[in-house]
């Protein structure tokens, strides 16, 4: 690699990208040092952007870091680090550390590299956040529920199901949502940086009434607790939450399923059959996309099922998906695509004008070189653009 390359790239940049590459990885600067036969104080120069980087320096650092040196010269923008805003939630042992400490690192990398796609096409993503709402002091349900209720009205989402929240919460407000295989204790991931604004990741193992749940659930805390990052783990008992992670547990219910909708579909089925039966249970809960255990307990709260209704049919070994499957009532579909439709767009963009390489776009869509290389030819064969076969491409089965 030239010199010249690294003469163009700003050093306090380029340090502080070195610097952040070296912390994910767990090395001193001391070590840092070694790799270069340098000292330390030579190494904090560098990081500080006060001394030039060789470029055989910079080979033997990204090798290091495990990254390519591209990674490195290309233009891409600098933001806090994910892993050290998350590792005051962990209390848990170093291998489950190590697991969920590398899911981060995944997520934290695919929303730079949105960001980064957004800066190189000049297309970046639209924002329509509203204030942070008020929540210190005030009663979790009816919080939940005035928040739920303003934020509907202010999307025009009606009281009706929303069957597209994913699309929604990115499309109409501006967050980066990926799906990432986390292990199963996990739900969602959320962070905000003054960059990449919200980020949400959700559990892509989950089934999908349960990744809706836990969108609404990341988006209360983008919505009340928009600084504070979060890892939500399901096994914590919920008397150990914090309020804040309480009044997130509250939301879902009361936007996904709001009351007066919820009231006027129980009360049509009721006055058509003369009761509520086992069945309407499973359509309404379909018809709202949300899981048999959450409309039951929410029907409960709302005072129109007897307490204890859903332990007693838990207890009676209720199989829920054989029922649906007997009323013909489908699992929702799980969204196939990993990264957001739009992010999807831009790099497609990137690809057919030739500002990335095959590879990068591979690594950008977490592709192989093969898989990568199809699709880029098949993209190809469209005369310009995003045609409408492009836009509904499953990129991970092309």
């Amino acid at each position: 690699m030239a010199t010249n390359v690294l003469d163009q790239i700003d050093p306090k940049k380029l340090g502080e990208m070195l610097q952040q590459a070296r912390k994910k990885c767990g090395i001193t600067q001391a070590n840092a040092a070694q790799i270069i036969d340098a000292s330390r104080t030579t190494m904090i120069a560098i990081e500080k952007g006060e001394r030039r980087l060789k470029a055989t320096e910079l080979i033997k650092l990204a090798r290091a870091y495990g990254q390519s040196v591209s990674d490195f010269v290309r233009p891409t923008p600098v933001v806090e680090p994910f892993a050290v805003q998350f590792r005051a939630a962990f209390q848990h042992s170093e291998p489950e550390k190590e697991e969920i400490v590398e899911v981060i690192q995944h997520f934290e990398q695919l929303c730079r590299n949105y960001l980064e796609l957004e800066e190189m096409m000049d297309a970046p993503l639209p924002k329509n956040y509203p204030r942070e709402y008020e929540v210190e002091g005030m009663p979790i349900a009816q919080t939940a529920e005035s928040i739920a209720i303003s934020e509907r009205q202010r999307l025009g989402l009606g009281d009706g199901p929303i069957s597209l929240l994913r699309d929604i919460l990115e499309q109409n407000v501006g967050l980066r949502i990926f799906y990432i295989k986390m292990p199963g204790k996990y739900s969602e991931m959320y962070n905000y940086d003054a960059k990449l604004g919200g980020c949400i990741a959700i559990n892509a193992n989950h089934p999908e009434e349960r990744r809706r749940w836990s969108l609404a659930h990341g988006y209360l805390h983008f919505l009340a607790h928009r600084r504070k990052s979060v890892l939500d783990e399901v096994e914590i008992e919920y008397q150990r939450r914090p309020m804040s992670e309480k009044l997130a547990e509250a939301f879902p219910a009361y936007f996904l399923m709001p009351t007066s909708s919820l009231l006027r579909q129980f009360n049509e089925m009721c006055q058509s059959q003369g009761k509520f039966t086992p069945t309407n249970l499973f359509t309404l809960a379909h018809y709202y996309g949300v899981s048999v255990e959450a409309l039951v307990l929410r029907l409960e709260n709302m005072k129109l099922l007897p307490s204890g209704t859903w332990e007693r049919l838990r207890d009676r070994g209720l199989k829920v998906r054989q029922v649906q499957q007997e009323l013909g009532l489908e699992a929702i579909d799980r969204r196939a695509d990993m990264v957001p439709v739009h992010y999807q767009h831009l790099a497609i963009e990137a690809l057919d004008q030739g500002i990335i390489s095959e590879g990068r776009f591979a690594k950008l869509l977490g592709l192989n070189r093969l898989e990568s290389r199809d699709i880029a030819n098949k993209l190809r064969e469209y005369s310009s653009g995003i045609t409408e076969e492009t836009t509904h491409l499953d990129l991970r089965k092309a």
